[in-house]
């Protein structure tokens, strides 16, 4: 099955997934208060998605292969990020779990 639209790659509907949980966990207190890092983990969790999606557009597998390096760096930037909120005192061990395992997944 050939897939024509960046939408329709798994790897992408979860990255989105990804990227919209941390906005629900750095929109309540006290994540959202801390500014600079709040705006550091969206960041990098929307660079995953941006990364799939741009890589895909640009329709050949050398830079698609790139970007998707260009990802899996800025998933793994989420991944340290969410220990780093954890050690705050911002999010719970059952938060950071499933940061952990989303940004695996991923």
């Amino acid at each position: 099955m050939k897939i024509d639209r960046f939408e329709d790659l798994e790897i992408w509907q979860e990255a989105r997934e990804l990227c919209n949980r941390v906005f629900e966990i750095t929109s309540v207190s006290p994540f959202c208060s801390d500014f600079k890092f709040k705006d550091q983990i969206r960041a990098s969790s929307g660079s995953v998605m941006d990364n799939i999606a741009e890589g895909f557009e640009r329709g050949g597998n050398k830079e698609f292969i790139q970007f998707l390096s260009i990802a899996k760096g800025s998933c793994g930037e989420t991944r340290s990020q969410s220990y780093r909120a954890f050690d705050y005192k911002y999010i719970n061990q059952d938060i950071l779990d499933d940061l952990i395992f989303r940004t695996t997944q991923i």
